[in-house]
């Protein structure tokens, strides 16, 4: 069962780096974004969206890291 799981994980990360890959190479046009005035650089698509999600997938465990540390931390001075 154990070398079950562990194909199923191997064929579903292939499966998401071809996404990733397909994704990339689809993406290829420049773009410039602009942000309270500020434009950035000319960048494909695919370096900003895939930039921007490693970015979140970074923010997020944080967030919720000081979100759950808060909250114990309130539940301990209430008792």
């Amino acid at each position: 069962m154990r070398n079950f799981k562990r194909v199923v994980f191997a064929v579903f990360g292939l499966l998401l780096v071809l996404a990733v890959v397909t994704f990339v190479l689809e993406n290829q046009q420049s773009v410039s974004l602009l942000f309270f005035g500020w434009a950035g650089p000319q960048l494909p698509v695919s370096v900003i969206l895939v930039s921007a999600l490693l970015i979140g997938m970074l923010i997020g465990p944080v967030a919720g890291w000081f979100l759950s540390r808060s909250s114990r931390a309130a539940g301990k001075r209430l008792t």
